[in-house]
């Protein structure tokens, strides 16, 4: 279960579209409700992150959350942070590949109990589509491996709205063969930037 909420983070290197390019520059803020499979567990995660494009086809990222999973015998509270880069490739004038590597790192903590620590990478593989200039469709694949808690693998689908050219909304789910997660996020783009300018097709 705590692979899964690392893979939800993980996710969250998709950024959004604007004006026909997509951008990798900006600010975010997320919250997934767990749903665990098979028991009576489930879980919240609320994250906060970001991404900067350094070129055309480079940016590098971070991000940090903190949940807590409540089960009818004891309640986990997790933190975790993960920083990383990533490469964006346009495929056409609507669509890029995205792919991301990242040093992960998670703490679990309970009541009576000592916290434990572990840390690992993480890689992801996506694509976004432009349907039009509004609005973003998503799709991709995450895996994290840890020294201890061993690997995980996830898909995620999602969509983003561009209310403005700074503010985007939207929705995310991801699944493994544990754990399912559903959530809002918001980005706010810096769109104005030399680098972003510089961010053409």
């Amino acid at each position: 279960m705590f692979r899964s909420l690392l893979l939800t983070l993980l996710f969250t290197f998709s950024a959004s579209v604007y004006a026909g390019d997509f951008n990798y520059t900006y600010l975010s803020a997320s919250y997934s409700a767990m749903d665990l499979d098979d028991t009576s567990a489930d879980g919240d995660v609320i994250g906060i992150g970001g991404s900067f494009a350094v070129s055309d086809n480079y940016h590098v990222f971070a991000n940090y959350g903190a949940g807590d999973i409540d089960d009818s015998a004891i309640d986990f509270d997790i933190d975790s942070w993960s920083i990383g880069i990533g490469y964006n490739r346009s495929l056409s004038e609507s669509i890029d590949l995205v792919a991301g590597i990242s040093y992960e790192y998670v703490d679990v903590s309970a009541q009576g109990f000592s916290s434990v620590d572990d840390s690992g990478y993480g890689l992801g593989l996506g694509l976004r589509m432009a349907v039009n200039e509004e609005l973003e469709v998503n799709a991709g694949i995450a895996l994290v491996d840890f020294g201890d808690l061993g690997d995980n693998t996830a898909f995620a689908v999602g969509a983003l709205y561009n209310f403005t050219d700074n503010l985007s909304l939207g929705l995310q789910a991801s699944f493994d063969e544990d754990v399912s997660t559903y959530g809002i996020h918001g980005r706010w783009y810096f769109v104005n930037s030399t680098l972003n300018s510089q961010q053409t097709r």
